[in-house]
């Protein structure tokens, strides 16, 4: 499709794409919580011709358009929808109206762009080929996440590929990202209980000092990355929680640590839950007390697919003349968007939408994140251009 077409449909649309994400940005909503947005986007897609809306769960939306020229792949595209629970302090004029709850991560952003995607597409079904499946996804911020329930529902069930976005407060605007393979890391929690022996502080050898074994275990973690891992493994092995004790003189008997684990590869994902358990129950032992770890698995590492991104790659480099287009490495954050990449071929890419204020801008999940809408325009051109493309490759 020639960037002409695109780039003149997405300026008409653009004033009604803005007034989609500003109503979406003033009414935001927690994961599984969003029945006020997901009713919004259902009534947006019933106004746009030829584009069957189902609903796969309580508060997500699937919005399904055949092209009416002839066969060809079917292509989805995903926008999460789900907002934090931060208290905006951004004082924009279309600040968030709830307490408490913010689009602190650009997920208005997405959906706007879905929606303006969707319109584009419906009216230009008679010259497409293939079918453009749009998933717009709840809870991406909340394990275990709206992904993997809307696979179960069966929305990828006769897709060929998926494609995604993300809007970039720190990357800007007019510059893509795109990674090939890994392209964001699994996220995991994990505890750690030390079990001692309280005693008197006065009296140290009566007790067992879970506080102390503690400190030794939370120092031996940090061996796993750099020496039990090889050197071009990927992973961040991080304490960010220790609970032990509430008296002055008063030795604890339990110690907990708590902390998060990135890998890009699950073989190095196990590799490190093995060392986890086998080093903080040796040194507990060590010392006659005991160690048990709970480990909870978050999202599986993001896996673009190789052969798919080099297709975008080479089909954005193409399209967006003006745009830079920068192959960058994987980022250690966590995206469920790895439930639909773990079942088809998918490709996630990275959208500059830097906002500065007075030379200061904020990152993501802070209460005075902004992102810059030129970058909507950018982004419905990614997945109308995309999406029309690979449709049509045999």
């Amino acid at each position: 499709m020639q960037r002409k077409t695109v780039t003149k449909m997405t300026e008409d649309i653009f004033p009604q794409v803005v007034k989609w994400r500003r109503h979406l940005h003033q009414h935001p909503e927690l994961s599984f919580e969003e029945y006020e947005t997901s009713t919004f986007i259902e009534e947006q897609l019933h106004t746009f011709e030829g584009i069957e809306v189902t609903r796969p769960t309580k508060t997500s939306v699937v919005g399904r358009l055949k092209g009416l020229a002839g066969d060809g792949k079917t292509i989805a595209m995903r926008a999460d929808i789900d907002a934090l629970p931060i208290h905006e302090e951004t004082g924009i004029d279309f600040e968030s109206k709830t307490k408490g709850k913010m689009h602190a991560c650009g997920h208005d952003g997405h959906t706007s762009v879905l929606l303006g995607t969707a319109k584009i597409l419906s009216e230009m079904s008679k010259s497409l080929t293939g079918e453009f499946i749009f998933i717009f996804q709840h809870a991406e911020e909340l394990p275990p996440g709206g992904a993997q329930e809307m696979v179960e529902a069966g929305v990828l069930e006769g897709v060929d590929c998926i494609l995604g976005m993300h809007l970039w407060s720190h990357v800007p605007v007019g510059e893509i990202q795109i990674t090939k393979g890994p392209m964001s890391a699994a996220s995991d929690i994990f505890d750690i209980t030390v079990i001692g022996k309280s005693g008197h502080a006065s009296q140290p050898d009566g007790a067992i000092d879970a506080l102390a074994i503690g400190s030794q275990i939370v120092s031996n973690l940090q061996q796993i990355v750099s020496r039990v891992l090889s050197p071009l493994d990927s992973a961040v092995v991080s304490c960010t929680r220790f609970y032990s004790g509430d008296a002055y003189n008063v030795i604890p008997d339990q110690a907990i640590i708590g902390g998060s684990v990135r890998t890009l590869c699950n073989e190095v994902r196990e590799k490190i839950k093995v060392n986890l358990e086998r080093i903080s129950k040796s040194i507990a032992e060590a010392h006659g007390a005991s160690a048990e770890l709970s480990y909870e698995y978050g999202y599986d590492p993001v896996y673009n697919n190789i052969d798919l991104t080099t297709e975008v790659h080479k089909h954005l480099t193409n399209f967006f003349t003006d745009e830079t287009i920068e192959e960058v490495p994987p980022l250690m954050g966590g995206e469920d968007f790895s439930a639909f990449s773990n079942i088809i071929p998918g490709c996630y890419i990275g959208i500059g939408a830097l906002k500065e204020r007075d030379g200061v801008f904020y990152p993501h999940h802070h209460p005075r994140f902004e992102i810059n809408e030129k970058a909507l325009k950018i982004g419905i051109s990614y997945f109308v251009s995309t999406a029309t493309f690979l449709s049509s490759q045999k």
